[in-house]
């Protein structure tokens, strides 16, 4: 069990602002971005905008689909320092897996925005790093099972409802049953939200996929690569790229198109 201790206010996840226009309300609701600083063994790594909710799941998270660590049993401490001009996540994780970030080389030396999650690295190969096979036959979802968790998935995204702004990542089983969702500006930020809090109470993540209410980029297949996740469906389109890393990974990647989820094949 990671100890998590907070210190500090957590600052307001949105706030209201004044419109002008005709809209039928002058009041609009919209998402904060906060620096959120990932310190480890008192070493900076990076800087990531984000929405500063769930905190300890995006900490435990990014480190996992960063490679910074491969099982939350590696993390001893998270203290989460909260201030109004940004968030400190320091961590005391294993002194081997600080000599491993030497190794691979992939210091972080600039600040992650909230629409990218491969901002700073210094080394551009780590794009085309092959990813493991997340299984040997690439799962099927059924469109009912997809259909379902599509008509549900807005029930369970507050701050979607609230700012019509932030993206949702969520956990479903394979019948459709959404079981968890994150939320947060940063699509990638949303996944390692719901990443981190399924590992950290031990959920199996070969047994069920995500759904993203965003187009399939890149860095949310290698993130769900890393921990074995074997499906993701996505609200939008995907990009080239990650349809390539998606056959590499033998990730089956689902696509709304029009009113049903079509299945997205690299050739």
């Amino acid at each position: 069990m990671v100890e998590i201790t907070h210190h500090g206010t957590p600052p307001p996840t949105d706030r209201i602002i004044k419109t002008s226009g005709k809209r039928s309300s002058p009041d609009w609701d919209v998402p904060e971005e906060t620096p959120v600083a990932f310190v480890y063994n008192q070493r900076n790594y990076v800087v990531m905008l984000a929405t500063p909710a769930d905190l300890s799941d995006f900490a435990v998270g990014f480190s996992l689909t960063e490679r910074v660590i491969d099982g939350v049993d590696e993390i001893s401490s998270i203290d989460i320092y909260q201030e109004k001009r940004g968030i400190d996540l320091r961590f005391k994780i294993r002194s081997d897996r600080i000599d491993r970030l030497d190794v691979r080389q992939q210091r972080r030396n600039m600040v992650g925005r909230a629409g990218c999650g491969v901002c700073g690295l210094e080394n551009a190969e780590v794009f085309f790093e092959s990813l493991p096979r997340v299984t040997d036959h690439r799962v099927s979802l059924s469109q009912t099972a997809l259909t379902k968790a599509h008509a549900d998935f807005d029930n369970h995204q507050p701050l979607s409802a609230r700012t019509r702004t932030v993206h949702g990542a969520a956990w479903v089983s394979t019948d459709g049953e959404i079981k968890l969702v994150r939320e947060d500006v940063g699509r990638h930020n949303a996944l390692d939200k719901l990443i981190g809090a399924l590992a950290s109470n031990g959920a199996d993540f070969s047994d069920g996929y995500v759904m993203i209410s965003s187009r399939c980029s890149y860095e949310i297949i290698e993130k769900s690569a890393r921990v074995g996740i074997k499906a993701v469906a996505a609200l939008s389109g995907p990009t080239a790229f990650a349809l390539k890393k998606a056959a590499e990974a033998n990730i089956a990647l689902y696509c709304r198109s029009d009113d049903e989820f079509v299945a997205a094949v690299s050739d």
